[in-house]
């Protein structure tokens, strides 16, 4: 056959189905999140019909395609029966092939049918939750949707999942949470092929399930005083006596509930009863758990250090412990029972005689090996009860469980070496893994933990670490994200700090690292972001925003501002003044040179419409740009800012101290002499200084402003003071200091440092910029 005759029979056969109705899917048009290992796209679509039949072996087949039925149903006002036997064509039939490892399935579509063989539930769940993004968006929707074609390309796709442990953190603790929520949850997790649901059932703040041996643990535990109306880390000590007003909690019956219905999505519910430490709650409850039995009230927030933990020394605090867990196992089936282990400050075990007559008894040799004592002889009794024990990395203190399995969140260390020493992991470093971080500009978000943690670092996440042994890697289970809830205070927050970073997590734990890329996900990200505007999801739109750097040309000097995003190849536009960037947005290709204090406008485009919010920030060319700076002290080597310019570089920092603006210093005051290159007229300094006390930062006490014309004698021109004051909130603030106008070359610029912070310790001083006027 010529070429111009196989031409003639491809455009007969396009024609062809155009004029029959059918749409030709593209390979660039299945937009599967996560992306399925191998993947086959044919010519033709499987269209469903009011005669389309779903064909089953029994009861639980059934179950398993209702979910998938009832949708289409709803959003197309078809009526599909559901059968024993197929028929000639017509039918979308699940076929059991014990061959198959447990998660993984095939679905084959063609004209005539959709098969989808598998092992059992989860392998057909994950095959027919596939085939739901195989169909329209349209399917998500709780009303018939007009006018919508329903078919899905004809191909075949071979898929099992990278790992076994994919999993989700939800902090009940802190915010608590409802049932309905949680099924939510459950529903989205099955939706993206996660199969772990991890609660947090117990900390500090609250104790969330019902004992009913301890009644108080609810009654007392899962109340506190309520304080929301201030900053986490700046809430009042509750007296014992202070009745609690905020809380809440999960009753074994809606727990047995939950645990049901995860089974029915393939998630295993994995509950976390925290010990020896974050147990406030239950203290507050019963008191004579701890080693002093002094009467405490439930925290509203922060707590640290955290002193008020279970005594090991009182063989009563292990009766009520396995009186506790025996409870908590008759609800959850799960394999796994998660007992924490972690951020135990053991003074009070140093002094407690009970404590210290344990040590001696077992011969232990100080508080580490008895936090090891007190895991192993958990982990014991959980044994008995044919479960395996999980905990924080810290349960390496001391010695290692001989069955424990770790789950790593302190980094990879504690994996890695878990792993060296034989035992299954869980990866899930805060680096990668925990969702109460900022994901966008901080100073455009929610109120969030002080750290950062964008979708494409979450995509970069690989649980196993790279000088792992073959042996090695074969202990880790996969990974997790965790959602920590000190600033998680609603159901629509907690979404917007799950998703779309979840979406990413779920690739990569699902899919084989090889077949994963950035620009890929991305392109396939968009099609998900309007399935979740159809099911009403709260995600973020954080990874849309723009960021800007700034290039300094010191001998020119010039400043240019580079915009970027955390797509590939973005569509950036933006403009200068107070314009509507919608119309008169400029394509951005190359940096923008500053020639004077102006307002800059950017955001990222898509099909030629403004997606995101709109970056918009005012750049303030002043006169000590791009001058040289010598420091008498240098700045931390964790917190260099953008360089030896960082601080006359136009760029202010946000609220997230980790975004590369901001410079610090420990302890020391910032000193800093300011090169104008030749006398200017001047009359104001500004120094933008950062707070968050929560993590140790701290506004300077004084700021200090002297200038010089030979670099040598200095004259002081202003100065500004402050008292230290509390506050639990994190912010910004410029620090002005005018005075009469004069002429200098050399300005030195001091900030002094609290130097040591209230709660212990050096503090931190953070300084992004000093606008010079």
């Amino acid at each position: 056959m010529n070429k111009v005759n196989r031409l003639l029979i491809i455009v007969f056969i396009a024609v062809t189905n155009v004029c029959l109705g059918q749409k030709v899917f593209t390979q660039k048009e299945i937009q599967i999140i996560p992306k399925p290992n191998e993947m086959v796209l044919s010519d033709g679509v499987f269209g469903f019909s009011n005669e389309t039949k779903f064909v089953i072996n029994d009861n639980a087949q059934r179950d398993i395609t209702s979910a998938l039925i009832n949708k289409l149903e709803k959003a197309s006002g078809l009526k599909f029966a559901v059968v024993l036997k197929a028929p000639k064509s017509n039918f979308v039939q699940l076929i059991i092939d014990d061959s198959f490892e447990k998660e993984a399935y095939e679905l084959k579509v063609s004209k005539k049918s959709v098969v989808i063989t598998a092992k059992g539930s989860a392998g057909f769940m994950y095959g027919l939750e596939t085939m739901r993004q195989l169909l329209p968006i349209a399917i998500e929707s709780e009303i018939v949707v007009a006018n919508t074609i329903w078919e899905i390309p004809a191909i075949d796709i071979k898929d099992k999942p990278r790992f076994q442990w994919r999993g989700l953190m939800l902090d009940l603790s802190r915010h608590f949470f409802n049932k309905e929520y949680i099924l939510k949850t459950i529903d989205r997790l099955a939706m993206h092929k996660m199969n772990v649901l991890h609660l947090h059932l117990v900390d500090d703040q609250g104790w969330r399930i019902e004992i009913k041996k301890y009644p108080k643990l609810t009654e007392v535990g899962a109340w506190r005083v309520n304080q929301e109306y201030k900053a986490w880390n700046a809430r009042a000590v509750n007296s014992p006596t202070d009745k609690g007003s905020y809380g809440g909690f999960l009753t074994q019956k809606e727990l047995k509930e939950i645990v049901k219905y995860a089974q029915s999505k393939n998630v295993e519910v994995i509950p976390e009863i925290e010990m020896p430490a974050h147990v406030s709650s239950a203290i507050a409850a019963y008191p004579e758990l701890s080693c002093f039995e002094n009467a405490i009230g439930a925290p509203s927030g922060g707590v640290w250090p955290i002193t008020d933990i279970y005594c090991v020394g009182k063989e009563s605090t292990f009766e009520f412990l396995e009186n506790v867990l025996t409870e908590v196992m008759e609800i959850f089936p799960s394999q796994y029972i998660h007992i924490g282990g972690d951020e135990a400050t053991k003074d009070h075990w140093k002094t407690c005689p009970n404590c210290q007559k344990r040590i001696q008894k077992e011969g232990l040799r100080d508080v580490n090996e008895l936090q090891s004592y007190f895991i192993k002889r958990i982990e014991q009794f959980i044994i008995s009860k044919n479960k395996k024990l999980i905990g924080w990395d810290e349960i390496l203190e001391g010695g290692l469980a001989p069955e424990a399995t770790v789950m790593s969140w302190r980094g990879t260390k504690g994996g890695i070496e878990a792993a060296e020493q034989g035992h299954d992991v869980i990866m899930t470093p805060e680096s990668h893994c925990y969702f109460n971080f900022y994901q966008g500009p901080q100073n455009e978000e929610p109120l969030a933990f002080n750290a950062f943690l964008p979708l494409n670092k979450v995509y970069a996440f690989d649980p196993v670490v790279e000088s792992m042994t073959p042996a090695e890697a074969k202990h880790v289970l996969g990974g997790q994200a965790n959602l920590w809830s000190e600033y998680i205070t609603s159901e629509a927050l907690s979404e917007y700090m799950l998703f779309p970073r979840l979406t990413a997590l779920s690739e990569v734990l699902w899919s084989t690292k090889e077949s994963r890329n950035w620009e890929g996900f991305s392109e396939r990200l968009g099609t998900m972001f309007k399935r979740y505007d159809t099911l009403g999801i709260n995600y973020a739109k954080s990874a849309y925003m723009i960021t800007a750097s700034s290039i300094v040309n010191v001998d020119a000097k010039k400043v240019f501002l580079s915009l970027e995003n955390e797509f590939p190849n973005p569509d950036i536009r933006y403009l200068i003044g107070d314009k509507d960037i919608s119309e008169n947005a400029i394509k951005y290709t190359n940096p923008i040179e500053v020639a004077g204090t102006t307002l800059l406008k950017a955001s990222l485009f898509k099909d030629e419409k403004r997606v995101g919010k709109v970056f918009i920030d005012t750049i303030k060319l002043h006169k000590a740009v791009a001058s040289k700076l010598t420091f008498k002290t240098p700045f931390s080597d964790s917190y260099k800012g953008d360089g030896s310019l960082s601080l006359v570089n136009i760029i202010r920092g946000t609220k997230n101290f980790h975004d590369g603006q901001w410079q610090a210093w420990l302890k020391d005051d910032m000193e800093v002499v300011i090169d104008l290159k030749k006398e200017k007229e001047i009359q104001q300094v500004i120094l933008g200084s950062l707070e968050s006390q929560g993590s140790g930062i701290y506004f300077p006490t004084a700021v200090t402003v002297s200038i010089s014309n030979d670099n040598i004698n200095f004259e002081e021109v202003g100065k500004l003071t402050r008292a230290f004051l509390s506050n639990g909130n994190d912010e910004l603030n410029d620090f002005k200091i005018d005075f009469v106008k004069t002429k200098a070359r050399f300005l030195k610029v001091v900030a002094t440092n609290l130097k040591k912070s209230p709660n212990g310790g050096g503090s931190w001083l953070f300084v992004d910029e000093i606008q010079v006027n």
